[in-house]
């Protein structure tokens, strides 16, 4: 009888004990203000530097947080934002207007799971991290240059649009039934692979923590990976970066990217022509006829390929010549104390390409041109072959064929950065 009386009083505590409210702290890392805004929890005004701490109770289904920019209040917490507004009030009561960049969780749901994501539906205003505060679940961070690299048509004062404010279509909105990527939800995803980049992205975009998890929310973070790339060849070189898009470099040009992603490539184009709007072609590694690069580039092309913060907390890299050869490469660690994983490629192959591979500014890859298993390894395991030899004996660290991992793929700790020298 004691037992049964005390039983409820049990079960009573123990159900707070799992479902106490999560704590999130919201950072500021900007060098400008930003006005945090989340809802449940209202909104607060963040100089560089300064933390919020908001509990939500367990149970919420819709939270978000985000960043406001650019905003005026008078006394009354009345005003506005350039981005990121919520009706004109300093402490929310509704989501943000467009564009903003959103971490969307829903607590204690089914399995005592947490979902959390970052998401670019809403288009994006300031880079962030969302986070476990003690570990135990994936770190999401979406913190490249959307707002440099924003397509034209997406372009809005303080950050970059989404295409469904842009063009209010089914095709972008997914109003009606299943919807697919398009080239603009393409451009956010290949900048921040784990961010959502249109409303049906779930399969690469939500993820779990445990329920009863507390979590950081930080706006403009430090960046995992930089990439300076620079061009030392006597002639201009288009570098491309998927992520991170293209630019033109001339002889002793330099350009910086921040990623850290899973499947990156860089690699340098030839001999091209865009016009103002950044539409052209180039002779080699073209990808589209676009200045940004939004997708891999044609052969022949010689490719810096990396992976960021794998298992074990290591950065995978390589210099690939499965696409073909047309520009000599240097891709390493930045740190001295870090040169001997250095990786180039600077043999004269386009000058002693085969006949059978020639092909104006570059030397090919037999799969481009016999299109065979043997050389493109299309269906299981493959070995080298005499071309394959032939880059090998050239640039002997490099990729020469598609399952040539043992002499080719390098190791460095996740934190690194890097560069990319075409001609060194």
């Amino acid at each position: 009888m004691h037992f049964l009386n005390f039983f409820p009083l049990f079960v009573f505590l123990y159900f707070l004990a799992v479902t106490h409210a999560a704590t999130f702290d919201i950072t500021n890392q900007c060098t400008y203000p930003v006005w945090a805004a989340a809802s449940p929890g209202g909104g607060r005004r963040l100089d560089s530097g300064q933390t919020w701490n908001i509990n939500v109770n367990p149970g919420t289904t819709t939270g978000r947080i985000w960043g406001r920019t650019n905003c005026n209040f008078d006394g009354n917490g009345r005003g506005k934002c350039q981005t990121g507004d919520c009706n004109g009030r300093l402490q929310c009561q509704g989501f943000g207007s467009a564009p903003n960049t959103l971490a969307e969780f829903a607590l204690n749901q089914p399995n005592n799971l947490d979902f959390v994501d970052i998401s670019l539906v809403d288009g994006f205003n300031i880079p962030m991290e969302f986070s476990p505060i003690n570990g135990g679940c994936r770190k999401l961070q979406c913190s490249a240059d959307i707002n440099g690299q924003c397509p034209s048509k997406l372009q809005a004062p303080g950050g970059c649009n989404n295409p469904c404010t842009a063009f209010k279509t089914n095709e972008y909105c997914c109003t009606n039934g299943p919807c697919s990527p398009t080239d603009f939800s393409r451009f956010f995803k290949q900048r921040c692979p784990d961010a959502y980049s249109y409303p049906q992205d779930d399969s690469t975009s939500m993820f779990t923590c445990p329920a009863g998890t507390n979590y950081k929310v930080v706006f403009c973070p430090e960046a995992d990976t930089i990439i300076d790339i620079q061009n030392n060849c006597p002639f201009t070189v288009w570098a491309a970066a998927v992520p991170g898009g293209g630019q033109r470099l001339e002889y002793g040009g330099t350009w910086k990217i921040e990623t850290n992603t899973k499947n990156g490539r860089i690699w340098g184009r030839t001999n091209c022509n865009f016009n103002t709007l950044g539409k052209g072609q180039c002779q080699t590694g073209d990808c589209n006829g676009l200045l940004e690069c939004q997708a891999y580039g044609t052969p022949p092309n010689t490719l810096a390929e990396y992976a960021i913060n794998q298992f074990n907390n290591t950065d995978f890299l390589g210099i690939s010549l499965v696409d073909g050869f047309n520009i000599p490469m240097e891709f390493s660690p930045v740190s001295a104390d870090e040169y001997s994983a250095r990786i180039t490629c600077t043999a004269d192959i386009i000058g002693q390409c085969p006949n059978e591979l020639r092909t104006p500014g570059g030397c090919n890859n037999p799969c481009t041109v016999f299109k065979t298993n043997e050389y493109c390894c299309t269906s299981g395991s493959c070995g080298p072959t005499k071309y394959s030899r032939f880059f090998k004996d050239k640039c002997s660290t490099s990729y020469s064929y598609a399952l040539d991992s043992s002499t080719s793929a390098f190791f460095c700790p996740s934190g690194t950065s890097y560069r990319v020298v075409f001609c060194p």
